[in-house]
C-alpha cells in the first residue's frame, strides 16, 4: 500500500502539542474563570500527549509491524522458537531499537538535570519501592511520566503483536484504556462501588495514576499504528467535521465530569479517542511548509519547560514581580513559554553545531 508522505502539518503541531503541555502545568487562564482554564488546559489541553504517543506509534511502531508481519509470514514453516528469537531482536534493532535506546538515554539524563530539584523541595522517595515506582510508571519528576509510558507503552504492543492478531491488539488496548479512564475522570464515580475502589487502590499503590505505560499510552500508539498501516483514509472536510464534532463532545463529557466531581485525576475521557483519530486524519489531509526544527524544539520545550517555571518565579521574587510574572496566569505562561522556547532554540542549536563539527572532523 503506498504510504501516505504529507507530515509537514504533524512535525508542525509538536510545537502546538507542546506549548498545550506547558499549559497544563501553569493554568494560564486560572487567573480569569476557572472554569474556562479547566475547559481550555485540561480538556482541550489533553491533545498534546496523545497525539506524540501516535507520532510514535505512527513512525516507529508501525514499521516494526510491517516487518513483524512479513516476517512472521515468511517464518510460517519454521519453528515458534526461532520465530521468538527474531522477533525479540527485531524490538532491539531498527529503528524501534533505535528510538527506544534513545527515550531511555533521554530519560536518564532528564532525570539527572531535575535530581538537584528533588533534592532542594525534599521530594526524593525514601524507599526502593517508591523509587521503582517513579521510575516505571510515575516519572522521576512530574512531567517525566511520558518517557517511561511511551516505552512500556512499546513494549506492551510489541509483545501484544508476538500473540496476538491486530484484532485482538486492538480490543485488548481499548478495553485497557477503559479501566484506565476508570481510574481517572471516572474514580470518584466507580469507587461508590467497594470491589472496584479496593481493586483501583490497590493499583494505586503501584503508580499514582492509571495514565501509564499500561493503561493509557497503548491505545494512542496503536492508533498511530493503525492510521500508517490501514485503509482508513478521510477527506479534509470530514476531518473537520469528526475533530468539531468530538472535541465538542468532549468538552462536554469533561466539564459534567468535573461539575460533579468524578475525577481523581482528569487525562482520561473517553471522547479523547475520536479526537484524537479526527485531529490526525486531518493533520495528514493538510498540505504546508514544515518548521525545520520542531521535532527537536518540541522535545526540548517538553524536557526544560518545569525547569523554566521554576526560572521565572526565581526571577519574579528577585524582581519583586511575582504579582505579574507568577500572579497572573496568563503572563506567568508567557513568560514561561518564551523562556522554554529560547533555552530549546539555544540546545537545538549548540547540537547542530557539535553535529556539523563532527561530521566536517570526520
Amino acid at each position: 500500500m503506498k504510504q501516505r508522505r504529507n507530515y509537514a502539518a504533524i512535525d508542525n503541531f509538536r510545537l502546538v502539542a507542546a506549548l498545550l503541555i506547558v499549559a497544563i502545568h501553569t493554568a494560564p487562564l486560572a487567573s480569569f474563570s476557572e472554569t474556562a482554564d479547566f475547559l481550555v488546559t485540561y480538556c482541550l489541553g489533553r491533545v498534546g500527549v496523545p497525539f506524540f504517543l501516535m507520532v510514535s506509534g505512527f513512525f516507529v511502531l508501525a514499521p516494526y509491524q510491517r516487518r513483524w508481519q512479513y516476517a512472521r509470514g515468511k517464518l510460517s514453516h519454521r519453528s515458534s522458537g526461532g520465530l521468538r528469537n527474531e522477533s525479540a531482536e527485531g524490538v532491539f534493532s531498527g529503528s524501534m531499537g533505535r528510538f527506544l535506546k534513545k527515550t531511555a538515554l533521554l530519560y536518564v539524563i532528564s532525570t539527572l538535570l531535575y535530581l538537584p530539584l528533588k533534592i532542594y523541595s525534599h521530594n526524593i522517595s525514601d524507599s526502593v519501592g517508591g523509587w521503582l515506582k517513579e521510575i516505571f510508571f510515575d516519572g522521576t519528576f512530574y512531567h517525566l511520566w511520558y518517557l517511561p509510558a511511551v516505552i512500556l507503552g512499546c513494549l506492551l504492543i510489541v509483545g501484544l503483536l508476538y500473540v496476538c492478531s491486530p484484532l485482538t491488539v486492538s480490543v485488548i488496548v481499548f478495553v485497557l484504556y477503559i479501566l484506565g479512564m476508570l481510574g481517572d475522570s471516572y474514580y470518584n464515580l466507580i469507587s461508590q462501588i467497594p470491589f472496584l475502589k479496593m481493586v483501583y487502590e490497590g493499583l494505586f499503590t503501584v503508580s499514582s495514576y492509571t495514565r501509564n505505560g499500561i493503561f493509557f499510552a497503548p491505545l494512542f500508539l496503536w492508533m498511530g499504528v493503525l492510521l500508517a498501516n490501514g485503509k482508513v483514509r478521510l477527506s479534509r472536510k470530514a476531518a473537520w467535521i469528526g475533530l468539531i464534532i468530538s472535541l465538542a463532545g468532549m468538552l462536554a463529557e469533561g466539564f459534567i465530569s468535573f461539575q460533579l466531581q468524578w475525577q481523581k485525576h482528569n487525562s482520561m475521557y473517553f471522547l479523547l479517542i475520536p479526537v484524537m483519530f479526527f485531529l490526525f486524519e486531518l493533520l495528514l489531509s493538510l498540505d504546508c511548509y514544515g518548521v525545520d526544527i520542531a521535532r527537536d524544539l518540541s522535545m526540548y520545550i517538553y524536557i526544560l519547560h518545569p525547569l523554566c517555571i521554576v526560572l521565572v518565579r526565581g526571577a519574579a521574587t528577585a524582581l519583586k514581580m511575582e504579582e505579574s510574572l507568577v500572579e497572573q496566569s496568563l503572563l506567568h505562561y508567557l513568560a514561561v513559554v518564551v523562556l522554554s522556547v529560547m533555552l530549546s532554540m539555544a540546545v537545538v542549536g549548540a547540537k547542530r553545531m557539535y553535529q556539523r563539527f563532527v561530521t566536517e572532523k570526520d
